[in-house]
């Protein structure tokens, strides 16, 4: 990977190094560090965009990169792998990161101490989970970013925030522990913890083993799920995303995409179809608790009130069709899913962001705006009607009456995030379910024969695509009418420029990706391939050897 290979722990060093300035700088020079989150999270945007190129320039066998920090071969020191899913994934976290960092400097970031460390550690965490090819260390990398996640879920206070963040805590730490539970036993019956060592010593497990190695796998993946939010453990989800400030919730939105990542990374290589008597264990699992899961999930958002709610089991419902997804292990199913994650993701932190702007005409804003001189304009309340406009008995315009452009805004922004995640054509949002409607009544890849009729549990999932978004249809169309259409006398929020940037260019992302999608359909179905043929990862990272030192050299030295 030549100077590349040095790159690949530049996500993680960035936002460690950075917290580290900001905790230096104590709880004075607000402005300095919030400059310092924002020039930091560009970059690692930045480093994560350079990654994807990469590996999207070069060819299957070289695109994937390994890095070892401790300068030791695999499976004995630590290993830093990229390839198509963790570059994706790591773009992903970087847009998002910085669009929500772009929300909370409008107000949200002075209203608790240590929002900006704590935003970098979250980050940190994010890649390093991402990026890890070991499983202890992928628990280290949960660990941090859920430590980070406590502190930032309570940032703001509010009896509702400490309520819904003690469940969270409570059930992570509970899953956390299952984690260890998990590796533990699988280090017990192959003697390593590397990914691709793993993948190696799976299939050579003997039969009395193997009872004890698919009950950790199966521990392991009960403490991933309840972090993607499969059902009935994602009772904490709701609460704790609706509960959260807007940038912090839009943050979140990427986190149930790391227990799915765990899910998609851990059984496309230790379960793959050469992992012997073992391959593709689970798989019916993940397909019956995503069907439920989306099934729940398109039941309970009939029933939400609030916007923020709504993000959340919209959230729900996203992770119940991938979830679904993956279990089929079909190539081109699991690449319509990560269209589709790149999709739901951005359209929901967008309405993360969007909802707390929504909801503020409803009730008075009682954290003031900061510096004022750089605030929007002030909307326009009453306006004196032109001669010929017909007026009511209380002299107000009938027809031709001007929306102020905040609620402009709002609305049209609403409009936009509704049709993503509802999957309306002709935005991105359609284009993902089509693709995944189309890979399920034509099934490829794993064997499946031309033809092949398609199951019960796929017909199960076409369904519940399709009634899921008339589900969020008609909940979007009547919070949507109680916000924007009822006839109420109800001042216009003051919206900043920070505010209306990040929803802006989050919005402004799919709308590129409803205009061409076929670059990201290539890339995730090349991503998709690359997982049904571990051998790749595995060789990638088996075949890494450390830098010699000073010691190894061959000296000569004279008589």
């Amino acid at each position: 990977m030549s100077g590349m290979s040095q790159l690949i722990i530049a996500p993680i060093l960035l936002p460690l190094v950075t917290a580290a300035v900001m905790l230096l700088l104590g709880e004075k020079h607000r402005q300095l560090k919030a400059g310092l989150n924002l020039l930091s999270t560009f970059t690692g945007l930045a480093i994560a965009v350079s990654l994807l190129l990469w590996v999207r320039i070069q060819g299957q066998a070289e695109s994937i990169g390994a890095y070892l920090p401790g300068n030791w071969p695999a499976p004995f020191g630590i290993v830093l792998v990229v390839d198509h899913l963790s570059a994706l994934l790591l773009v992903l976290t970087g847009t998002i990161g910085f669009s929500a960092l772009l929300f909370a400097r409008a107000r949200w970031d002075g209203a608790g101490a240590s929002f900006h460390a704590l935003f970098q550690i979250q980050l940190m965490g994010l890649y390093g989970a991402f990026l890890t090819a070991d499983l202890f260390n992928l628990f280290v990398f949960f660990e941090v970013l859920l430590a980070a996640s406590y502190g930032l879920l309570l940032h703001g206070s509010g009896r509702a925030r400490v309520r819904a963040g003690l469940h969270y805590i409570a059930i992570n730490l509970f899953a956390s522990s299952l984690f260890l539970v998990g590796a533990a036993m699988l280090y017990g019956v192959t003697g390593t913890l590397n990914l691709a060592d793993l993948a190696v010593k799976i299939p050579l497990v003997p039969e009395a083993d193997r009872g004890l190695l698919h009950a950790g796998a199966a521990i392991l993946a009960i403490a991933f799920l309840a972090k993607a939010g499969i059902w009935p453990l994602n009772f904490w989800l709701v609460p704790a995303y609706a509960s959260a400030s807007a940038p912090v919730a839009a943050l979140f939105a990427i986190m149930t995409k790391v227990g799915l990542y765990a899910v998609l990374r851990l059984w496309t290589l230790l379960f793959s179809g050469q992992a012997g008597a073992s391959a593709h264990f689970g798989g019916e699992w993940l397909v019956a608790g995503g069907l439920v899961t989306l099934a729940v999930a398109a039941v309970s958002i009939l029933a939400a009130q609030r916007l923020e709610r709504m993000a959340a089991l919209s959230i729900l419902v996203s992770a119940g069709t991938l979830l679904a997804a993956v279990g089929f292990a079909q190539s081109a199913l699991t690449g319509a899913a990560l269209f589709y994650l790149v999709n739901s993701t951005l359209a929901l932190c967008a309405l993360f962001l969007l909802a707390e702007l929504v909801e503020r005409s409803r009730s008075a804003n009682e954290a003031p705006l900061e510096e004022e001189e750089d605030a929007m304009p002030p909307p326009l309340e009453s306006l004196h009607p032109p001669k010929g406009i017909n007026l009511d008995d209380e002299q107000k315009v009938v027809i031709g009456q001007i929306i102020p452009w905040t609620m402009a805004f709002l609305g049209l922004s609403f409009i936009a995030c509704a049709l993503l995640i509802i999957g309306m054509p002709p935005l991105s949002g359609f284009i993902g379910k089509l693709n995944l409607i189309s890979a399920l009544i034509n099934p490829q890849g794993l064997g499946v024969p031309p033809g092949h009729p398609l199951g019960a549990s796929g017909w199960g999932l076409v369904t519940l695509l399709i009634l899921s978004g008339m589900a969020s249809l008609i909940a979007f169309g009547r919070v949507g009418i109680q916000r924007f259409w009822k006839p109420e006398e109800r001042p216009s929020p003051l919206l900043r420029r920070y505010e209306c940037l990040p929803i802006v260019i989050l919005l402004g992302l799919c709308i590129i990706l409803s205009l061409r999608a076929e670059p990201l359909l290539r890339y995730t179905q090349d991503t998709a391939a690359s997982l049904q043929a571990p051998e790749l990862y595995i060789q990638a990272v088996m075949a890494a050897r450390p830098v010699p030192g000073p010691t190894s050299l061959d000296v000569q030295v004279q008589p």
